[in-house]
């Protein structure tokens, strides 16, 4: 016969812990449908020279041009003032591309190491960001899953200074119209496509200059 103090102590054994809270789950990327996704961004019939089915600038599109003397291969090199970005090649040559770059006062020139590279990569705002735009981000404080919708889009280079993430990237956008503008909070945004033929060429390792809005070209187109 149950007496009432081995009741309470057996309900005490039985109830007494905490029901844990549902722990939110880390963004994540489906790396089975990674190809389908680059298919997906990547228009038919693309030659990345002519093909714009996005409808900006055929300046913004990939050419290769001369490098100016004296850069290193391998390394990329931002022109905040044209929208380029240049990935310096061993013969002396760059591979240009049309960028858009940060809002404001939100560009950040400097000289970074790429220390990460990443495909289809999570997102996940900073608290400043969230903090500037809750509207935008608030919803997505808890991180965003890798796929064609993703603010970074279909690859990213990550930008440190020493062993610091600075949290800026230059990545792939889902918004190409973009391009040639100013529009995000501190990244440089590439073309889908465009950057899924750069993403291969650039060592982690590499150096990232971004040069500040008032500088020149460091290529001659």
């Amino acid at each position: 016969m149950l007496t009432r103090r081995h009741f309470i102590q057996t309900t005490g054994a039985l109830f007494s812990l905490p029901i844990a809270s549902p722990a939110f789950a880390a963004p994540t990327s489906q790396q089975s449908q990674w190809s389908a996704w680059d298919s997906r961004v990547t228009p038919a019939n693309y030659d990345p020279a002519t093909t714009n089915p996005w409808g900006f600038h055929d300046r913004f599109l990939p050419q290769l041009v001369q490098a100016n003397d004296g850069l290193k291969s391998g390394d990329i090199h931002v022109d905040a003032v044209a929208r380029y970005l240049y990935h310096i090649q061993p013969n002396g040559t760059a591979m240009r591309y049309g960028v858009a770059i940060a809002k404001g006062n939100l560009y950040e020139p400097g000289s970074y190491a790429i220390k990460r590279k990443s495909k289809w990569p999570t997102w996940t705002p900073t608290p400043a960001m969230i903090e500037r735009d809750p509207a935008s981000y608030e919803q997505h404080k808890d991180g965003m899953d890798g796929g064609p919708s993703n603010p970074l889009g279909s690859r990213a280079l990550y930008l440190y200074t020493g062993n610091r993430d600075t949290y800026l990237r230059i990545h792939g956008t889902p918004s190409p119209r973009s391009i040639g503008s100013r529009a995000s909070s501190g990244c440089v945004r590439m073309v889908m496509a465009h950057i899924i033929g750069l993403y291969d060429q650039v060592a982690t390792g590499s150096t990232a200059v971004l040069y500040p809005t008032e500088n020149t070209v460091t290529a001659q187109s």
